[in-house]
């Protein structure tokens, strides 16, 4: 009657293992350490760079508690502080010798002193929030007014090309603060450009003025598309610092919207208050240039790297190492880029890069490769004031459509690392920091050690209670809490989530909580007993009949903690996230675990006269 399966008792002793195996990383704590990720967009951090950090520590006479490569960025892990800043400044004066002009990043971090063999299972510690693990929250303000100019001067730039490839003949067209002006001789050609605008560039509003030959056409924004162009600016700003953000290695960094035009930026773990600012800062565009062909023999190029740069061009190296003359004038600028995916050539079958252009920039890039077959285009990526070829492909024919592929000595990691440089682009808009707080370290131990305690306390105490109240019961009610727990945070270990205050509440509210099946299952035991049924059939029937309210109460929580997951945001989402997962660990253990320990208690008795269950042995 009261007996498991086997694979029962080895399915929850599996569990128990596994439970402690993930939950065990979270004991490690974090150790100071410096990471090495490329400030560049075209140079990458390898093997090579990894050998260079490697040597400069061994020849200071410092010694790494770990030093590895992983996607993107190399990290050095130290003993102490005191080391790991002799450490940052050391690496740094190796990697960049020119500080005006760094070619890597080297900042401050923190990481995870778990052994090397829980790593290698993936046996990885939770995140910890901000409130526990220190580092520096901002908020950013999105210039939305900037945004709006920027897209004006993009519809006026709309309105030369439509006009022009109309063969419509203006008298000027002018941008003004508040949009853009058409000057006309005559109504008839007004109304013939005023058609094409409209057809063509729906998001501007039209109004006619002025009379006799200086007739006016004035186009704004409308208010639909305004909010549109903001929205936008917002959702490609917090893109942009995603990818900015991947350079510090912070793990589950926080970046959402705050009201109309503000970006929260929280990065937990973060000590390099500077690099971090240095690097949401950044500013990048992307230009589409001429190579200059007919400066591209060995004398001119030997000449412009010693500084005598042909009149109109500009002197730069590929990624190969190979000299190149690219031509000052722009053909396009990123802002005429929708999208970047990486792929393979149809008819080649080597890897390549496709470009998706928008109306206006598919309209330039046809007459310009229509006028450059075989001639090559140099795509730069500018940074700081400082451009770099990204790649500099040769025009095999005209390109229509607005769809282009990049493709020529690449490998696929590197048609996906283009692709994403190019997608990456520049911010919408910009931003300024309007707040900034730093939360030390001390701090977060702090709030750890308080949180810490007062779910240890509370689990003691409901322990004692379990215990004298119910005895032998108890104890396996206390046991059944503990596996509850220790599943709990292996979930959450393995899940990677992040833990913060709020989370930690959810711990201790999900033990108090979990106890109430118990509660309900000793409970309706001591009415079978009472009712005189033998203590076999007691056992049974009050985990049977117990298990139909238990569902019942953890359903009523779960429907109220996945509404606080969807339509809840930071803290309150911590909290829901803790709140669920401890539903589904909770039914588990106070059901199957504590059944599975009172069947081996008793269940193989065949005579069994007397169960402890209270202050006295009901039989």
């Amino acid at each position: 009657m009261n007996r498991y399966p086997l694979w029962t008792y080895v399915l929850v002793a599996l569990a128990v293992v596994l439970g402690l195996l993930y939950t065990l990383p979270n004991f490690f704590g974090e150790a100071p350490a410096v990471q090495v990720s490329s400030a560049k967009a075209t140079l990458k951090v390898d093997s090579a760079v990894l050998a260079r950090v490697e040597e400069t520590l061994k020849k200071s006479g410092i010694q790494p508690t770990g030093l590895f490569q992983d996607a993107g960025s190399i990290k050095v892990r130290l003993a102490d502080t005191d080391t790991q800043l002799k450490a940052k400044d050391l690496i740094n004066q190796g990697l960049n010798p020119d500080p005006q002009n760094p070619s890597y990043t080297v900042a401050l971090n923190l990481l995870s002193s778990s052994p090397a063999w829980l790593t290698a299972i993936h046996a990885l510690p939770m995140y910890l929030g901000l409130d526990l693990r220190g580092g520096v929250h901002f908020l950013l303000q999105v210039d939305m007014k900037a945004a709006l100019t920027k897209r004006l001067d993009a519809l006026t730039g709309d309105i030369r090309s439509q006009l022009r490839d109309k063969s419509i003949r203006h008298a000027g067209i002018a941008r003004e603060p508040s949009g853009v002006v058409i000057r006309f001789r005559d109504a008839e050609t007004r109304a013939k450009a005023r058609k094409q605008i409209e057809d063509q560039l729906p998001d501007l509003q039209l109004a006619d003025s002025g009379d006799g030959t200086e007739l006016r056409l004035t186009g704004t924004i409308k208010p639909e598309a305004q909010k549109r162009t903001q929205e936008f600016a917002l959702k490609q700003n917090i893109q942009t610092l995603h990818n900015r953000i991947n350079e510090l290695g912070v793990a589950e960094p926080i970046i959402q919207q705050q009201g109309a035009d503000r970006v929260v930026v929280q990065l937990p773990g973060v000590q390099d208050t500077a690099k971090a600012k240095e690097i949401l800062g950044r500013t990048a565009t992307l230009e589409i240039r001429m190579v200059d062909e007919d400066n591209m023999n060995a004398p001119a190029l030997a000449a412009a790297a010693q500084g005598q740069v042909p009149f109109g061009s500009e002197y730069y190296v590929e990624r190969n190492g190979q000299p190149l003359l690219v031509k000052k004038q722009v053909v396009l600028t990123g802002e005429r880029l929708t999208d970047a995916q990486p792929g393979f050539d149809n008819q080649t079958q080597e890897p390549a890069v496709h470009l998706t252009l928008d109306a206006a920039g598919a309209r330039i890039f046809r007459d310009v490769t229509r006028e450059s077959v075989g001639k090559r285009m140099a795509i730069l990526l500018f940074e700081k004031g400082k451009g770099e070829v990204v790649t500099a492909p040769v025009i095999r024919s005209e390109i229509g459509g607005g769809r282009v592929q990049i493709s020529g000595r690449m490998t696929t990691v590197e048609a996906n690392d283009t692709a994403l440089l190019l997608r990456a682009g520049s911010l919408a808009a910009p931003m300024e920091i309007v707040e900034e707080r730093t939360v030390g370290p001390s701090l977060g131990a702090e709030n750890i050690k308080k949180g810490f305690d007062s779910t240890i306390y509370g689990f003691a105490a409901i322990s004692a209670f379990m215990i004298v109240y119910y005895a032998v019961f108890g104890m396996f009610s206390v046991v059944a809490l503990s596996s509850n727990l220790l599943f709990l945070l292996a979930l959450l270990s393995l899940l990677q989530a992040t833990l913060t205050l709020p989370g930690i509440a959810a711990i201790a509210l999900t033990l108090g909580m979990a106890i109430d099946a118990n509660v309900l299952i000793n409970e309706r035991i001591r009415e079978e007993l009472r009712a005189g049924s033998t203590p076999q059939a007691a056992i049974h029937a009050g985990y049977e009949r117990a298990f139909g309210t238990i569902i019942d109460s953890n359903i009523t929580s779960l429907i109220a903690g996945l509404a606080l997951l969807i339509f809840g945001s930071g803290p309150v989402r911590g909290f829901a996230v803790v709140h669920v997962l401890g539903i589904f660990t909770s039914i588990f253990s106070s059901v199957v675990v504590s059944r599975s320990i009172a069947n081996l208690t008793y269940g193989s008795r065949r005579k069994l006269e007397r169960v402890s269950i209270g202050n006295t042995a009901w039989k």
